[in-house]
Order: structure tokens, then sequence, then C-alpha cells
């Protein structure tokens, strides 16, 4: 079968990208020729692709890859990236080779209008000369509407919904994108989304009594062959050898064109260095993979390490992930460390305003409160346990997903502390393939991730899978983890056993590949309800 994919991004690094990433190669294994759209200018990079087209000449060019000596599978896969003209609407701000990325909201009306004018171009060429038998469009906008203006009627496509522009793009702004997603939505066979959570957002948005009656459960996957648990020995190698092998990436040349100085940079050797402080044999390793944006509750894991440290001294925080937040994140980290929570409550109340990009001053509630509560010796206990961050928090900054395979068997645990809402959790599940405990937000998609592996584990491990996001959220999250890394040796192989288990059954790439296929060709019956 030949499957056209409307992406608009890359093909590494988080969310959407690896969404796309693995189920195009998941596609190729299957047998099918795909055909995806992005802005992915690396190609080379990914086994799955056979070949890439661009317009960078003027018209569009195809050139074949190397093919590796053992390819992925029997399809075959062709990536073409469209001309943009320099400029890529995002949905929150991030950095991208060769184009200026703005978000939506930043977008004047032309801009956009010349961003979907060139996209559907580039999809009418493609549909001509590969005549595809069904096309999957992400993000509510505007994969979908781009979709829509430029599939021929004989192409059935569904749309795959990943949160972020929903919740980041249309919600926020209804009177400019609730028009081109409502377009784009009325062509689909069917929408996909990964969870409950996200169905209900997209129907309240959408205003739209009718989407219920075509929107299925789609959520993510999991490689299992490489997302897998390791002995011990095995597992530390894995991070010694990640570690040396990144530390001999050449840096970043001052001033050149690799670095810019910013957050949203990849520095591999920096990112070695920093992993060279772990000692896998005696470090108990827990990690955060995601974005560093005020969103994703980054500053409540941090808040709640000392009071990990409080029990568990030999506990270590790998935070792995990039943003617009780095700078606020290391500045309450120095105050923390320096005992001056003065100074932290200052950078819990400035908020979003220390992301830059003119964000609005709106304090970090939860941080704040936790802040203020601190008095006596429990305040003391508190700053003694803080001045251990320098040692006991690592930051790698942009990691690529493949290299997780190699740290996530290496930890204990993952925290995806998101204040807000989450299509799924992604790399909960990826953490839980390794064995690893996730403990998440108990909210949206996240929550029902956690409350699928909860019913594989014992009642007493599933209450340290989730915590709520409140004034108590610092407290809870430390107790889910102090929970889980002083439980017994017998229950946590338990917990393990069942965590692995349950990701295997529930979340493999080529069953989320059958799941698209159906739900472009309409077949509703065959796919599960949200």
């Amino acid at each position: 079968m030949r499957i056209l994919i409307f992406h608009g991004y890359l093909l590494g690094g988080t969310g959407s990208n690896v969404y796309n990433s693995r189920l195009a190669g998941a596609l190729v294994r299957l047998g099918h020729e795909v055909h995806i759209l992005c802005q992915e200018r690396h190609p080379e990079e990914h086994r799955f692709l056979s070949a890439a087209g661009d317009w960078d000449s003027g018209e569009l060019r195809v050139k074949e890859l190397p093919r590796p000596a053992d390819p992925p599978g029997p399809g075959r896969a062709t990536l073409y990236r469209p001309d943009l003209g320099g400029l890529l609407p995002v949905y929150v701000a991030d950095r991208y080779e060769g184009l200026q990325a703005k978000t939506f909201a930043e977008c004047s009306e032309e801009e956009i209008a010349a961003y979907i004018s060139a996209n559907v171009a580039a999809v009418r060429e493609v549909c001509e000369l590969v005549r595809p038998d069904v096309a999957l469009a992400n993000h509510l906008v505007m994969g979908p509407v781009i979709l829509a203006r430029a599939l021929p009627d004989s192409v059935p496509f569904a749309v795959k919904v990943h949160g972020s522009a929903l919740e980041y793009t249309v919600k926020p702004d209804p009177g400019r994108f609730l028009a081109p997603a409502r377009e784009g939505l009325a062509g689909a066979r069917a929408i996909l989304v990964g969870s409950r959570h996200t169905a209900m957002s997209l129907w309240q948005a959408m205003g739209d009594e009718t989407l219920a009656e075509r929107t299925r459960l789609g959520p993510p996957g999991v490689d299992v062959d490489h997302f897998a648990p390791r002995e011990p020995d095995a597992a530390a190698a894995g991070v010694r050898d990640l570690a040396g092998r990144l530390q001999r990436e050449a840096p970043p040349a001052a001033g050149g064109s690799a670095s810019t100085g910013s957050a949203f940079d990849r520095d591999g050797h920096a990112a070695g260095i920093e992993l060279g402080r772990i000692d896998p044999e005696r470090d108990i390793l827990v990690a955060y993979v995601g974005k560093l944006i005020v969103s994703k509750g980054v500053d409540l894991l941090l808040a709640a390490w000392p009071l990990v440290l409080e029990q568990i001294p030999r506990a270590k925080l790998v935070v792995i992930g990039f943003g617009a937040y780095r700078t606020g994140f290391e500045r309450l980290a120095a105050a923390l460390a320096e005992g001056d929570l003065e100074e932290a409550l200052l950078i819990a109340r400035a908020g979003r305003s220390l992301e830059g990009n003119g964000a609005p001053v709106k304090a970090l509630g939860h941080l704040s409160a936790f802040l203020e509560g601190l008095q006596g010796q429990e305040r003391e206990r508190y700053l003694s346990a803080a001045a251990q961050l320098g040692d006991r928090l690592v930051m790698t900054g942009r990691l690529d997903h493949e290299e997780l395979v190699e740290l996530l068997p290496a930890c204990e645990a993952l925290v995806a502390p998101s204040t807000f809402p989450e299509a799924f959790g992604m790399v909960a599940a990826e953490a839980a393939a390794c064995g690893a405990l996730p403990v998440c937000a108990g909210h949206s998609g996240l929550a029902e991730v956690t409350s699928a592996l909860a019913e594989a584990i014992p009642p007493e491990a599933a209450e340290w899978l989730s915590f709520p996001v409140d004034d108590g959220a610092v407290e809870a999250l430390a107790s889910c983890l102090c929970g889980w890394l002083g439980a017994e040796p017998g229950l946590r192989q338990r917990v393990r056993t069942g965590l692995v288990e349950t990701v295997r059954e529930r979340w493999s790439w080529e069953g989320v590949a059958g799941g698209v296929i159906a739900a472009a060709q309409g077949k509703l019956d065959t796919l599960q309800l949200p």
C-alpha cells in the first residue's frame, strides 16, 4: 500500500517527531511504500529512508540514499522537504536548522497563508507522482487543512492529534485557528487521539458534536526491541559507552554556526562530560526527558529533589532536555543549592517570563506555595539537602531519541511532572518498557498511561505511579520517588516485570501502524473508542 504522511517538522528529538519516525519505520517493516513530507534535513541519518527529495533547485529532485547492508524491512520510504521560504510556524518556541521558527501566535496571516500554500503545492506534486492509497495528517493545524486542500477526493485520510497544536495554538486563539482546524477535520475519515482526555479537549474546543463519531484512540508506540530491560552490568556499560561516545564528538566552535549559545543547541561533547559524572554502579538514577519549559513542571521536580536526597542520598537526577526555561531552571537550581530561598521565590514568582519571548509574568503557584511553607527544622533539613544539588544533578541538554535507549535501562525511575495536558505519555511508556517506574502528573494522557500500568503491578506500588498537581505537588512527587527507591527488592522486581509486560502487550509500533491505516480507510469499527 502507498501511504502519504504529512508531518511538517523533523524525524528526531521528541514527541510527534519520534511518532512519525517510528510510524514510518514500522510501515516499512510491514512492507508498505511510505511518502513523508517534513522538514528533516538529515535523511541519511534515518535507516528506514530509501530516498529523499527537495525543491531547493526550484523543482522537485529526488535522490537515492545509501542502502544499509541490513535494510529495516521489505517496504520503502521516501522523504520530501518542501521549500517554505525560510519560515516555519511552530507551537512552542524551538530552533530549526536552516529555518526561522516562529510560534503560530507570532506569525502574521500572510505568513501562515504562505506556509499552507507552499505545503499544499508540495503535497499535490507528490500525489501526482506517487498516487497514494491513503494519507495521514499530523497536528490539528495546519497538517489537516493542507491535506484537505491538496489531496484528490480519491485519497482518504486520517488526522493524528498530538496535543501541542490543540493546547498551545488553537485553544488559546480560536479566532485565528479554529476555522482552519475545522476545515481540516471535516474531510478526515477518522481522528486519532492519544487519550480520552485529548478527545474531550478536542471536542469541546471544536464545538462539533459529530467529531466524537469519528474519533478513535491512536496512541504512540514503543520500540520494545530497543527499549528493554538490561542486567545491571549491561545497563552500567551502556551509560559509560554513551558518555564516551558523546565526549568524542567535537565541541561546537565558539561563535560558529554549530552553536548559537542557546538552550536549544545540541552539544554532544558537553552532554558526554555531564554523563561522565554518573557512577552507574553507585548512583541511583532518576531521569527527566522532555522540553525545558514551564508547562512541563520541571520546577516541581527540581524543588522535590532535595526532599528525595534527604532519604536517598545516592539518588542522582538526570535532566535530558532543552528549551526556553533552561536558564530559569539553572537559576532555580543555583538558588536552592546556595540556600537562597528568597531568590528561589523571586524565580518562582517570575514564572514564564524567564522563558523570554515576551512571555507574561505568571507565578509558578505550586512552587511558590511549597517554598513559602518551609519553616523551622523542616526548612533547615531541606536547605542542607539542597546544598548537594551541584553533585546530584546532571543536565545533558538535547539528546537524540536513540541515545535514550542506552540511558533509560540504567534508571530506576522517570518523572513526567507536566502541569499542562499531555496527549499521551510516550516517554513514560518507554521508561516502563525498560523497567523504570514512570512517576507522572495525575492528569490527561499521562494518567491514562499510569492507569494502564497500575493494573499490572502490586497495589502497594501503584500509588507511586502518579501524583496530583496542586500546592502539595512537590511533597507528593518526592513521596512517590522515595517510596519506590526505598522499596524492598522483591516488590521492585515484581513491579518491573509488570511494567515491561504491559508495554509489550499494549504499545507496539506495528500495532500503531495498522491502526493508522485502518483510520485512514475509515474502518472505525476496528479501532478503540477513547
